[in-house]
């Protein structure tokens, strides 16, 4: 059995590469089918997903992409570190690929892990254009296993990702299949009295928002490598084995809840850097995060790998078998969520807030930039002291029905809990903090960093050889994550240089996160929410990085002039 799935895999591997480092992918429209519809999209070498791009730590790539559509198309490395010219981003590295024609990248390898790929012109990504990464080590992993298996998910939309946004930018809450009902409200007012409910209900219309404002776009089915539930894409393992899933989620706006029932997961990896081996029954998979885990499995049962959305609206489901056809129960989803107070307030207690405050809250619907559209906190109070930037939980204020808990009552990861396995970067104080609040408006379909939407802001000016400390103050209701391009993200967990390296944050409503960069990486890049359609709708920032190795800054310098966002 090992010796089939490695030679059917070496054999996808050949019609790919042409020589040694030299790999060639056409950029097609294609039919995806996903057990509940089929839909026209696009994809790579004929297919959507993408091929798995199997490279090694050391070596230089090339590859070779050609347009097959009829608009421009780029491809974006996810997470790897190289020139930024050859990062694949319209605008910023380069001005795209036109329709018929190759454009050729050339980059080292300098790192190992699991990554993607994907486009980054329009909507091509959510419409199907994105594909895996694999890069082994040169030396050995610190931690065995068997066999591997990449998994990799999306969340497939019947409606094209330039309908989906003009359906949005109509009516924000177009997708949302969970809005509380009139029934929902006499059910409340039974359990928490009339005048209270109604008290309730009237906060969150001065708000302009509505408790189920969990996921912006519902109504899709989860893909599994290109597999719908019911297709049931299945891994096959021997009893004994140490399996190794390399999870990514490729989805345009959707959060997944993961879990194996019966089976006890080792996260070893979080973003394609080695962490410290952590066991969970149950984590959460932001927006173009990757987590590498190991699973052992002793017996001859199928098993279910069921990725369930943040909001309960859909799932993703997959199986791992000792045989073709076997298959495991799949779980309910469970209840949906509902913001609380809790949540848009953070950790302030409502009777500390003072005029500042409430005249920070945009009541009216004022335009962007006039004050906070979405929450009824200061700045300030939504610090976490000392130590760790994160919150008590790194994903949802405490006190709502969105703080993550494992099914069961198992363990759930939180990003507290990653500590880097061997740190990359010596530990230094920053040079400076630059804060970045993220900002918008529901009702309107507007996001935005700071209040400023990308196409009306100035680039993030940064010198090489800064440590820069970036503050992320959560001022809206959606969970962010936030995407730096071609340099590492180190999260602040309070463990010094043992905190982990990642290429992405997220960012919980009514929350401050804390990431350092160590700005060792010339040129302009993207930094941007890797929600779809919160980018387009301008949540997106141009990094420039100013000089290089061979410049001699003087980073005190500026770090007392500070920076602007």
């Amino acid at each position: 059995m090992k010796r089939s799935i490695l030679t059917a895999l070496l054999a996808g591997f050949a019609s790919l590469a042409v020589n040694a480092g030299e790999y060639n992918i056409s950029v097609d429209r294609v039919q995806i089918d996903t057990g509940d519809f089929v839909k026209e999209g696009i994809g790579y070498n004929g297919a959507s997903p993408g091929p798995i791009l199997r490279f090694r730590e050391g070596e230089e790539v090339t590859i070779n992409v050609t347009n097959n559509l009829d608009e421009m198309t780029s491809i974006h490395w996810h997470g790897l570190i190289l020139p930024f010219e050859q990062d694949g981003v319209p605008g910023i590295s380069f001005p795209g690929i036109r329709p018929g024609e190759t454009f050729t990248y050339q980059f080292p390898i300098v790192q190992a892990g699991t990554y993607w790929f994907h486009s980054h012109s329009g909507f091509q990504e959510p419409n199907g254009a994105y594909g895996a990464i694999v890069i082994e080590p040169e030396g050995r992993e610190p931690f065995r296993y068997d066999r591997e298996y990449v998994v990799q998910l999306t969340d497939k939309h019947p409606h094209s990702g330039d309908r989906i946004m003009r359906n949005l930018k109509t009516s924000a809450d177009y997708y949302n299949r969970q809005q509380q009902t009139v029934g929902d409200f006499f059910s409340e007012s039974a359990r928490n009295g009339f005048v209270a409910t109604l008290r309730d209900r009237m906060m969150w219309g001065e708000m302009r928002m509505m408790k189920a404002d969990i996921e912006d776009v519902q109504g899709f089915t989860g893909l599994i490598n290109g597999k719908g539930p019911e297709q049931n894409w299945t891994g096959l393992f021997e009893p004994g084995e140490r399996i190794r899933l390399r999870f990514i989620n490729s989805s345009a706006m959707t959060y997944f809840d993961i879990r194996i029932p019966g089976l006890t997961m080792t996260v070893v990896q979080a973003d394609g850097n080695n962490v410290q081996p952590v066991n969970v029954d149950e984590f959460r998979l932001g927006v173009a995060e990757t987590y590498d885990v190991i699973v052992h499995i002793r017996d001859e049962e199928a098993y279910t790998i069921f990725a369930e959305s943040m909001g309960r609206s859909g799932f993703a489901r997959g199986t791992l078998a000792p045989k073709e056809g076997m298959t495991a129960d799949v779980p309910e989803l469970r209840e949906p969520p509902l913001l609380t107070m809790a949540d848009m307030a953070g950790h302030m207690d409502h009777g500390d807030m003072n005029d500042d405050d409430m005249a920070g809250m945009d009541h009216g619907g004022a335009a962007m930039g006039s004050g906070m559209d979405h929450s009824a906190m200061g700045h300030g109070n939504m610090d976490q002291g000392s130590g760790s930037s994160l919150p008590q939980d790194p994903f949802y204020a405490q006190g709502s029905g969105l703080t993550p808990v494992a099914s069961n009552g198992g363990r759930f990861l939180s990003y507290a809990d990653l500590r880097a396995q061997n740190p990359l970067y010596e530990y230094r104080e920053p040079t400076r903090e630059i804060e970045l609040r993220l900002t918008g408006n529901m009702e309107r379909y507007e996001w935005s960093i700071n209040g400023i939407k990308y196409e009306d802001a100035d680039p993030i000016v940064l010198q090489y050889g800064e440590r820069v400390r970036f503050k992320f103050v959560n001022e809206t209701m959606m969970t962010h994550p936030m995407h730096l391009h071609g340099m590492w993200s180190i999260l602040d967990v309070g463990e010094g240089k043992w905190n982990p390296l990642k290429h992405v944050i997220s960012v919980a409503p009514a929350t401050t996160v804390y990431m350092e960069t160590e700005v060792d990486a010339p040129g302009e890049w993207a930094f941007h929410c890797h929600l779809s359609y919160h980018a387009a709708a301008g949540m997106f920032r141009k990094i420039v990085v100013e000089g290089g190795p061979d410049d001699q800054v003087d980073v005190s310098a500026v770090a007392r002039e500070g920076g602007d966002a």
